[in-house]
C-alpha cells in the first residue's frame, strides 16, 4: 500500500519517517538540493520511503517520484546515498505533466 501525502510540512515528514524507524521499518529520506528553470518543488523538499514503497511528502509534485522510489529502495539495501539528476527539455516536459523544462537534484540517504 503506497500513501501519498504531499502537503505535508518537513517537519511532519521528518516525523512520520522517524515513526517508521521507531517500528523497525527501513527509510530512505529523499531531499531536493537544487533546481533550474521550471521546478514544481523547491529546494528543500522531502520525500520519505520505507522499504515497502510506502510514502509520504513529495519531491516533485509526482513527476519523477516513481523514479525517486525505485532509487531510495535500492540505497535502503545497499545504504549508499546518491544524488539524482532529472531534467526534461521543454518539448518533453509536456509528455510527463510539466508546463516547461527544468531541472531538479534529489539527495537520497538511508536513515539509520
Amino acid at each position: 500500500m503506497t500513501e501519498t501525502t504531499s502537503a505535508l510540512p518537513a517537519d511532519d515528514i521528518l516525523a512520520q519517517a522517524l515513526a517508521w524507524r521507531k517500528d523497525g521499518r527501513k527509510v530512505a529520506l529523499a531531499t531536493v538540493i537544487t533546481t533550474w528553470g521550471s521546478a514544481p518543488r523547491p529546494a528543500g523538499s522531502q520525500l520519505a520511503i520505507d522499504e515497502t514503497g510506502r510514502m509520504v511528502g513529495s519531491v516533485s509534485g509526482g513527476c519523477v517520484e516513481g523514479a525517486v522510489i525505485q532509487e531510495a529502495l535500492e540505497i535502503i539495501e545497499s545504504g549508499k546515498p546518491k544524488t539524482l539528476e532529472f531534467g526534461v527539455t521543454n518539448d518533453e516536459a509536456w509528455e510527463v505533466g510539466l508546463a516547461c523544462g527544468g531541472k531538479i537534484n534529489v539527495f537520497v540517504e538511508k536513515l539509520d
